[in-house]
């Protein structure tokens, strides 16, 4: 993978010191409410510029890509690693 989209990954004020100092992980809390858009990177500004529009878009945010793999797996890179 080409680049670390961690830190792109909209986590609100609260979230973020409650997941400090309990060690969590938000991808891996329930978070209902969310919404994941897979387009070409080419066509991607639009619909995020479109989302941030709405009150409840407006952390939209580019989190990552899709790119090859011969494994077909889905894969996080992240500061300890991917």
């Amino acid at each position: 993978m080409g680049c670390n989209y961690e830190n792109a990954v909209p986590v609100c004020l609260q979230m973020a010191a409650v997941r400090e100092l309990l060690g969590l992980d938000p991808l891996y809390i329930a978070n209902e409410g969310k919404l994941i858009a897979i387009c070409a990177v080419t066509d991607a500004e639009n619909p995020l510029a479109v989302m941030r529009v709405h009150s409840l878009g407006q952390s939209a945010a580019i989190i990552g890509e899709v790119i090859a793999d011969d494994h077909q797996l889905v894969q996080m890179e992240t500061a300890f690693g991917g």
